[in-house]
């Protein structure tokens, strides 16, 4: 398989978790293990460009594919992503142990919706379903995903403020 864009050769178990090899086995532990049974996505992965939570497929499953994880999406030159930045910007992560997982799979989000409409707020708390966060509370989450998709889109930043502006204060009551 090719992880990160480097091709890797080697032996599996028949029962060996592509979460054991990235992490024991080729020392990549930005995937974190978490429940173990596929419920908290702190193990999430790209597969074959989909999101997948690497504690839920075998090894010798992924044999032939492509595999990216947290440490092959930031840039050569160490660069975070538009993702990872707008996290960044909106307080999006906090003790960070879930962030990978998250990164992972809402990156996937904001790449399939760069060229399209903007995901509603509903539909990045339903693409979070399955990434447990105990920290953030996920609002400052859904603000980096609406951050980062924005940026995607080329969209103004001031224009994105002053929307999220106008959101929080119709939110709360308030005239704009």
């Amino acid at each position: 398989m090719n992880v990160n864009g480097r091709p890797e050769q080697f032996s599996a178990q028949p029962n060996e978790l592509l979460v054991e090899r990235l992490r024991d086995g080729l020392g990549l532990t930005g995937t974190k293990v978490g429940c173990d049974t596929g419920q908290c996505g702190s193990c999430v992965v790209r597969l074959d460009g989909r999101s997948v939570k690497s504690c839920l497929v075998l090894t010798a499953s992924a044999a032939g594919s492509e595999v990216a994880t947290i440490e092959g999406v930031t840039t050569p030159g160490g660069e975070l992503t538009g993702l990872q930045e707008a996290l960044r910007q909106e307080h999006g992560t906090q003790c960070g142990f879930c962030t990978p997982g998250m990164v992972m799979a809402l990156g996937e989000l904001v790449d399939t919706t760069a060229g399209g409409e903007a995901p509603t707020e509903p539909e990045i708390r339903e693409w979070l379903t399955g990434n447990l966060c105990r920290c953030t509370g996920y609002h400052s989450v859904v603000r980096g995903v609406q951050r980062a998709c924005a940026a995607a889109r080329a969209e103004e930043p001031a224009a994105f403020a002053e929307s999220v502006a106008v959101a929080a204060s119709t939110a709360a009551g308030q005239e704009v």
